[in-house]
């Protein structure tokens, strides 16, 4: 068989360069990241192997698995050797990896700061491409509740319905709300809309004692909070 015809199917390596078997064997710390994706897609092109196809993939994007889940399908597609299947593969690995870090921050959230609104949110909204406005309900410990997406797109007045914010409040327990949205521009400058908001839900929160504690911008790594500027 000649060079060009070599299938470069993981199956095919040698034992000590198959990823599979180095992940059983070593425990998934010993792999890199390349190693990782190419048990993903198990399969590279006829002149190179599925870990050199990653690496390039992977240096595309800076070896950063945060622009690397900011790829599109089509984008992943114009790699050779990457298909519809594998591109979605690789999607769809990376969107749980990135609702395990949202669950993961949920089961030990005590809010004691706006960096920590933060920590909790990014995850989830740092990185759309689109707006999205949360709400974090909170008991008397400061601790989250439950979060909801109100509403998804550019914000506005009459994207908030207070009833069913506060309606929400009561249900669950909750005793402090705090908001939070993202600005895919990157600008943490509050909006006269945001600032409208956050007075509509505050006044309203407080005629049922139910604070509004903070609204946070949220960018992919920074963030405004409303409370530490002090125009909450």
């Amino acid at each position: 068989m000649s060079e060009k015809q070599t299938s470069f199917s993981i199956k095919n390596w040698s034992h000590h360069d198959q990823p599979r078997e180095k992940l059983r064997d070593k425990g998934k710390a010993a792999l890199s990241d390349a190693e990782l994706m190419a048990i993903l897609i198990g399969s590279g092109s006829r002149n190179e192997s599925a870990v050199e196809l990653c690496k390039r993939i992977l240096a595309s994007t800076n070896n950063n698995l945060s622009a690397l889940g900011k790829l599109s399908l089509k984008q992943l597609m114009h790699f050779k050797g990457i298909g519809e299947a594998k591109a979605l593969t690789i999607i769809a690995a990376l969107e749980l990896g990135r609702r395990r870090r949202g669950e993961e921050a949920l089961q030990h959230y005590k809010i004691e700061s706006s960096q920590s609104v933060f920590e909790l949110m990014q995850p989830i909204i740092g990185e759309l491409p689109h707006e999205e406005f949360w709400i974090i309900y909170l008991n008397n410990s400061n601790k989250v509740i439950q979060k909801i997406q109100l509403s998804k797109g550019g914000i506005t007045g009459t994207l908030v319905d207070v009833r069913l914010v506060l309606k929400t409040a009561i249900e669950v327990g909750a005793v402090g709300i705090i908001l939070a949205h993202n600005h895919p521009s990157g600008t943490l400058k509050p909006s006269e809309a945001d600032k409208q908001i956050t007075q509509k839900l505050k006044h309203a929160g407080n005629s049922l004692d139910i604070k509004i504690l903070d609204h946070l911008i949220i960018t992919e790594n920074a963030f405004y909070s409303f409370a530490d500027e002090g125009i909450l």
